[in-house]
């Protein structure tokens, strides 16, 4: 798929994995615009990417602010790439210290911006890429983001393994889905990579994670994960699949 002259939308752009996305698709020459929450560092982000990236302020599970976003990308120029890493964790168990059950509104609330998110990035993403006139390679490409968690989560992420899981079995039956229309459908498992959220951990806890990567025996930095991403994007032949980017890595049950 050619960048040059398309639009990319990025959720989850501000930081972390899809910040270093949105650096390598405006390198690329796409106009990229980041979506990402109101209270997120998206406007700073833009500023210092470039003047090919916007920010639109969305919550990717509100389906008119995250519509007009996406028709704010068309309007730049025709939409040809989604790239999904808006996420979040929380911990859940089962049977809660105290001996109460879980709570299944912490439940709801982390399966609901991941999975339920992913099926609104990826439905209104698609309606749109739809009407692009089709190139050599297609009318588009979407990257989902999962996790090594859809696999092998631990104690704990109960909420988080199960919607990551959905996007897993998502990925296949959307290429399928998709396949009439010419849009690809592609899905990056990460393992253990250096994001804000493990920034917030003692040292000491990052270096015992970066030892558990079996070689490379450290973390993964976004770059990384941007490089794949772009991958995807750039091969036709990649559709449908789901790929763990994690060193060899195989999580323990805590």
């Amino acid at each position: 798929m050619e960048l040059a002259g398309s639009s990319v939308v990025v959720t989850g752009g501000a930081s972390g994995l899809g910040r270093a996305t949105a650096a390598r698709l405006a390198a690329a020459a796409a106009a990229v615009v980041i979506v990402d929450l109101p209270n997120s560092a998206g406007s700073e982000s833009t500023d210092e990417l470039g003047a090919n990236v916007s920010f639109a302020a969305a919550d990717v599970t509100d389906a008119e602010a995250l519509d007009a976003a996406l028709a704010r990308a068309a309007a730049r120029a025709p939409l040809r790439a989604l790239v999904h890493c808006a996420g979040r964790g929380g911990p859940v168990r089962l049977v809660e210290r105290d001996g109460s059950p879980g709570s299944l509104e912490r439940f709801e609330e982390v399966v609901r911006v991941n999975l339920l998110g992913t099926f609104n990035a990826l439905r209104l993403a698609a309606a749109r890429m739809a009407r692009n006139d089709p190139t050599e390679d297609g009318r588009g490409v979407c990257v989902l983001t999962s996790s090594v968690a859809a696999w092998e989560g631990q104690i704990g992420q109960i909420p988080y393994a199960s919607a990551k899981a959905g996007i897993v079995g998502m990925t296949l039956v959307a290429a399928r889905d998709l396949a009439s229309r010419r849009i690809r459908v592609c899905t990056i498992a990460p393992g253990l990579f250096d994001t804000p959220i493990l920034a917030r951990l003692p040292a000491a806890v990052r270096e015992s994670l970066a030892a558990s990567v079996p070689n490379p025996a450290r973390l993964g930095v976004p770059d990384e994960y941007a490089a794949l991403a772009l991958a995807i994007i750039a091969n036709p032949m990649l559709n449908g699949e789901t790929i763990r980017l994690d060193g060899a890595l195989r999580m323990a049950p805590r």
